[in-house]
């Protein structure tokens, strides 16, 4: 029973996004937690609500098909940030002149799955 959730343009930039995401893929779901919950970046709060909101859509699907859930067998499978669009503001500069501020934003994913069926050639 695999579950996925996603945060679509989050206000922070895919490029600081992905050095968080970073740190929970292949993971426990409550090692993965823990780290969102003491990292220092701000990136790391839409992060966990993300992975949050991914348990939750596990602990769902668990009820609906009837099976048994166990927060602490899932694993983070997947987890991934796409750019989403980038709003372009201008700032006012010396001698009349305008420099562009590119205001980024993400769609974060997260994926979580049993962990017997997390597969791969780890």
């Amino acid at each position: 029973m695999e579950a996925k959730a996603v945060a679509r343009f989050v206000r922070v930039t895919p490029m600081k996004a992905r050095r968080v995401v970073d740190l929970i893929r292949g993971k426990s779901v409550p090692e993965a937690v823990a780290l969102m919950r003491f990292a220092p970046q701000s990136a790391s709060e839409p992060v966990l609500k993300v992975l949050d909101s991914a348990v939750a859509n596990a602990r769902f699907t668990a009820d609906q098909t009837g099976e048994a859930f166990d927060e602490n067998a899932l694993v983070v499978s997947a987890a991934y940030v796409d750019e989403g669009p980038t709003m372009k503001r201008f700032r006012p500069r010396a001698q009349g002149r305008a420099s562009r501020i590119n205001k980024r934003t993400s769609h974060i994913s997260v994926h979580v799955a049993p962990r017997s069926t997390k597969g791969g050639a780890r």
